[in-house]
């Protein structure tokens, strides 16, 4: 694509050479003269500056002088729609392996993709242009929506409910039983594990993640959520609309996630926590169970704190190894002078 034809898809400003041919996109370090790349901030523009890439997209009012660039509302935004267009993903070839195994009373859409090996059991339906890659099972009464792509080696329990244009990606473990036990008579008795489990539309699921079925209600991964690899969702969980949850993230039995809510790696919540629409919750950051974390707020620390407290405590902390010796110098005096 010609530099111009960017700047009408993304409505952008050219300001330098507009015919010039894009071929693909890259980082700023990495760029060649025909990519496409982004800069945000000072210090991205002066990165920029040195970078071979052909086009630079920028925030408007923004230049580089001697550089093609092309301005724009939000650079990062506009270079993922660009880079769609740039860089499409390869076309799947519809069509059922050999080797598949694919119940009687599967329904299949049309143009889906069946990889080697996959296993779709009795009463599972594939929406249209879906695709499963090799080894990929579908347990019975599974419901996969529309235009959605799992990776290799994705198994999916029973009854589980998935909906259009979802990505889950290998290794993912979707409706599993969750750990829940009794102890009774010496010994830890299984409660059932006989409830659902709901990914609703748009959502993204990492590699080897684990999200499981609830316990006897249903655990909910809401619209357009985004799961990282290796991340535990357990039983009777709710994540709300449009959340972040980053990589070895553990979430307990019933805790209820909402919309719009960022968290970092690592973090742990407690069972039956609540955590408001737009919180974020910092890397490592532990929510004790039944901790209400109110909407908008940033945590962080173990146990989680709202940041400006974790900031004073740590602050506090680091300057420990100083008050100690100024301890032991005062009790050094005192026992010198005491007869």
């Amino acid at each position: 694509m010609r530099v111009e034809e960017i700047a009408r898809l993304v409505g952008g400003r050219v300001d330098g050479d507009s015919s010039l041919e894009i071929q693909g996109v890259a980082s700023l370090e990495t760029a060649a003269e025909n990519d496409l790349s982004f800069a945000e901030g000072n210090r991205g523009l002066r990165r920029a500056a040195s970078s071979k890439a052909g086009c630079v997209m920028i925030k408007q009012r923004e230049t580089i002088a001697g550089r093609t660039t092309l301005a724009v509302e939000h650079p990062k935004w506009a270079f993922v729609r660009a880079a769609a267009a740039l860089c499409p993903p390869p076309a799947s070839n519809p069509g059922i392996h050999p080797t598949a195994i694919i119940a009687s009373d599967a329904r299949l859409g049309a143009g889906v993709t069946i990889g080697p090996s996959v296993v779709i059991e009795g009463g599972a339906s594939v929406g249209d242009g879906t695709a499963l890659g090799a080894g990929v099972f579908l347990g019975p009464g599974v419901s996969l929506g529309s235009h959605c792509v799992l990776y290799p080696r994705v198994t999916v329990y029973a009854g589980v409910q998935i909906g259009a244009r979802v990505i889950v990606h290998a290794g993912a473990v979707l409706g599993s039983d969750g750990f829940g036990y009794v102890f009774a008579e010496g010994r830890h008795h299984k409660f059932p594990q006989l409830g659902g489990l709901v990914i609703e539309d748009d959502v993204e699921i990492g590699s080897n993640s684990t999200v499981d079925r609830g316990s006897l209600g249903t655990t909910v991964i809401g619209e357009g959520s985004k799961i990282d690899n290796l991340v535990q969702i357990a039983h009777n969980v709710r994540i709300g609309r449009h959340s972040l949850v980053a990589a070895q993230v553990g979430i307990s039995g019933s805790a209820k996630i909402g919309d719009y809510v960022v968290m970092g790696g690592q973090a742990g919540v407690g069972e039956q926590a609540r955590i408001g629409n737009g919180a974020m919750i910092g890397g490592q950051a532990g929510i004790l169970a039944s901790k209400v974390v109110p909407e908008k707020s940033m945590m962080w620390g173990t146990p989680a704190r709202p940041l400006s407290e974790f900031k004073k405590m740590y602050a506090h902390l680091s300057r420990l190894p100083e008050l100690a010796r100024k301890v032991k110098e005062l009790s050094d005096k005192l026992s010198r002078a005491t007869p």
